[in-house]
């Protein structure tokens, strides 16, 4: 009788590192950051229909890299969470902290119970009154949960990134500062001898949580507006202003009045094509 083959939980753990860890490395950068007026994501993507940024509830935020798939399944799911908790109890309820432990709960799962874990590394963003209350958590394959401090980058070189990041990000920096920090910094890597590239616009995905509007925080920078913010154009700031529709001067968020009535998961901001495939 052939002796049945045999590998030890450690290694078929190591095993499954390994594999989610190259899959993850494969795959575009994206950067999320504060800044003074909100939590920004910046995003290599080439497709204008799937997206690695989205909205899942009212202030908070979703980024990912890896397998467009299973990210894709995960941000749905938080989607109904969001929503089932917000129609059931209050609005207020919802928080980045309590998605960021129900995406570990899952990705933990699925690693330790499944043949193959998730090739996906996720940040959730919740934006806060201040840069200092906004909320930042970056989730691995094998559901392991951080609290990043204002600033990261998934994906890729992350870590070649994370650097230069580190030395030029601030708190106090305006959009325009913050776009084109994130996009020196992803611009860094993956280039030819190890040269720094160049990233056009429309290889990008831009978007804010506002922190200066009411209700749903979340829009994208497409565009003329993110053309402006590239090239360091004094208008930038406010054209970016008037495409994601922020009043003038900032507002502290509140729970009453100007509730929204619909959710992340019944609109599309950006009258795009349905979300499929995978990358």
């Amino acid at each position: 009788m052939a002796m049945q083959f045999y590998a030890s939980p450690e290694q078929i753990m190591r095993d499954r590192s390994e594999l989610a860890r190259k899959g993850i490395a494969r795959g575009r950068s994206a950067v999320v950051l504060s800044y003074s007026g909100g939590v920004l994501f910046v995003a290599e993507n080439l497709s204008s229909a799937l997206h690695k940024v989205s909205e899942i509830y009212d202030r908070i935020g979703f980024a990912a890299v890896g397998r467009y798939n299973e990210f894709e399944n995960l941000r749905r799911a938080g989607v109904r969470m969001a929503d089932l908790n917000g129609l059931s109890y209050d609005r207020r309820d919802v928080t980045g902290r309590a998605l960021a432990n129900a995406f570990a709960q899952t990705l933990g799962a699925i690693f330790t119970e499944q043949s193959k874990p998730f090739e996906v590394e996720i940040c959730v963003a919740e934006v806060g009154a201040t840069p200092e209350a906004d909320e930042l958590y970056r989730l691995t394959y094998d559901g392991s949960v951080n609290d990043e401090p204002g600033r990261m980058a998934m994906g890729g070189q992350a870590e070649a990134i994370t650097g230069v990041l580190k030395s030029q990000h601030r708190a106090d920096m305006s959009l325009g500062e913050a776009v084109r920090v994130a996009v020196q910094a992803l611009s860094t890597v993956g280039g030819e001898g190890g040269a720094a590239r160049t990233i056009a616009a429309n290889q990008l995905e831009v978007a804010v949580l506002d922190r200066q509007r009411i209700g749903r925080t979340f829009r994208r920078i497409t565009g003329a507006a993110l053309t402006a913010l590239l090239d360091g154009d004094a208008a930038a700031e406010g054209q970016a202003a008037d495409a994601a529709g922020g009043p003038a001067e900032p507002v502290v968020p509140t729970t009453e009045g100007h509730k929204p009535t619909s959710s992340a998961g019944s609109a599309d901001l950006e009258d795009r094509p349905a979300e499929g495939g995978e990358r």
